[in-house]
């Protein structure tokens, strides 16, 4: 059984090298969904795999795989004026989804939820599973 993470007042590992530019923490995250309004207004993209969407998922948001990006992301409906975040697992591949939206002017102020669903599940939401992936294999964590 792991040992779960000392976090800090925000939510994050000590030491986590947050940029506040590129990423709202799993806790913002999950405040502005609980509050907000309007789904078209606030978008989460998951770009995980089918695979870890099986093991965990956030509520609402719009599954793309980052592998899919360059040819699919275009086609996604945002609002100009959205605020996008983007998930992964651990917060790698959803920080180059966003820098994508970014740099392709479909959502210029796309930011990456810190630490990923590893860290939602932990600073966030605790009903969400956590889990470990080699390549397409997922195995749940058990809980601590």
């Amino acid at each position: 059984m792991s040992t779960l993470p000392v976090l800090d007042d925000r939510g994050l590992p000590p030491k986590y090298p947050f940029n506040a530019e590129l990423e709202v923490t799993p806790r913002e995250a999950m405040a502005r969904l609980s509050a907000r309004t309007d789904p078209k207004r606030l978008i989460v993209i998951d770009v995980r795999l089918d695979e870890e969407l099986q093991v965990a998922r956030v509520s609402g948001a719009i599954h793309l795989p980052l592998d899919q990006f360059p040819s699919h992301a275009e086609k996604l409906d945002i609002p100009e004026d959205a605020e996008v975040m983007t998930l992964c697992h651990h917060g790698v591949r959803s920080l180059k989804a966003a820098l994508f939206l970014r740099e392709q002017g479909i959502a210029p102020r796309a930011k990456s939820i810190a630490g990923g669903i590893e860290l939602w599940s932990l600073a966030a939401d605790p009903s969400v599973p956590r889990y470990t992936r080699s390549g397409t294999v997922c195995t749940p964590l058990a809980k601590a």
